[in-house]
């Protein structure tokens, strides 16, 4: 055979190899034109921004996140756990997963530790069913057997979304949004007359039953908790008003940690005298911070404002150790009531 024949016969089979290993190769995406990549990827960015901000403060809130994979089935297929407080404060966090084609749920929960709320199943893949993963917070109780919480709890952090995955190779981006369920209330005793106020004449408690979750963050049925303070301090300043008249300031001040509240199931804050055990004032806390929620989205649902706000500071105030139930301050707003049903 001439030398010019073999080179083309050469040529021919070169170019049917070539042409059987496309054919067998993978259908790429866009995305893997110059990678020579076939698998599929799903990149999950978490956000927390189901707050009143709708901005995203992730990286400055949460501080543990555990992702648990279900099958369509919802049997357990896989998790990932991350407390690397580093690793979470970079901005737009993500969790890249490379998952069988098929339908899934994503689990997240944020917050998840012994020392302020706990699973209440162990997790096991293959085997735990996503019913299972409820979560409870925990809780001490006094000589009488009640339960009550004192300390600043660990934010908690739930989410959850339907996941599709496809067999189709690429990247894919998908985003999980986080709710927080705990909630820090600030209240502030503000004697009108001026009199000096000691912290200690003055017992601060919250009465909720917001101590157990279920998968899908419901509130499941649960004993009656007592929230009491972590911190408290006296207030006291002395500045000249509009009227160049001096006015003293006193005032003391309770913070407390409690759990998701709904609409319709009003934790009750009460006040009591430490030493004669009186009961100073008694208010539906939920129901008393709606009343301003028109001032920040109007067409906003009640329980949606609740689970987006999670900071709250009430200032009350006394006349010579009475409340004047008329007026509050709710987060920087003056309310007037003139109904005082809500008692």
């Amino acid at each position: 055979m001439k030398r010019a024949q073999i080179f083309r016969v050469w040529m021919v089979a070169l170019t049917m190899v070539a042409t059987v290993a496309t054919s067998l190769s993978c259908t790429r995406s866009h995305i893997f034109e110059y990678e020579g990549d076939c698998d599929v990827y799903y990149d999950i960015r978490i956000k927390y921004d189901y707050n009143i901000k709708f901005a995203d403060a992730f990286a400055h809130e949460v501080n543990s996140l555990a992702l648990y994979i279900f099958t369509e089935d919802g049997i357990l297929y896989d998790m990932i756990v991350t407390t690397d407080k580093q690793e979470l404060a970079k901005e737009n966090f993500t969790i890249r997963l490379t998952l069988p084609e098929g339908d899934y749920t994503m689990l997240a929960w944020g917050g998840i530790n012994e020392e302020s709320f706990d699973l209440l199943t162990e997790v096991e893949i293959g085997t735990t069913r996503i019913e299972q993963m409820q979560v409870k917070m925990t809780r001490n109780y006094d000589s009488a057997g009640n339960a009550y919480s004192d300390t600043d709890l660990e934010g908690l952090f739930h989410g959850m979304m339907e996941l599709n995955v496809t067999s189709e190779p690429g990247i894919y981006q998908e985003t999980l949004s986080l709710m927080k369920n705990t909630n820090v209330v600030r209240i502030v005793l503000h004697e009108m007359s001026g009199h000096a106020m000691d912290s200690g004449c003055f017992t601060f408690e919250i009465t909720d039953h917001s101590g157990l979750y279920d998968y899908d963050n419901a509130r499941l049925e649960d004993e009656a908790i007592t929230y009491k303070p972590w911190y408290i301090e006296e207030i006291f300043a002395d500045f000249d008003d509009q009227s160049t008249r001096s006015t003293d300031i006193n005032a003391v001040m309770a913070e407390l940690t409690i759990g998701r509240m709904m609409a319709g199931e009003s934790p009750i804050l009460r006040v009591l005298n430490s030493e004669t055990g009186e009961q100073i004032l008694s208010l539906p806390l939920a129901d008393y911070m709606l009343l301003i929620k028109g001032n920040y989205h109007h067409a906003m649902g009640d329980q949606e404002y609740l689970d987006r706000q999670d900071e709250y500071s009430l200032t009350l105030f006394l006349n010579e150790g009475e409340w004047v139930s008329s007026q509050i301050v709710i987060n920087g707003w003056r309310v007037v009531i003139n109904d005082t049903g809500l008692n």
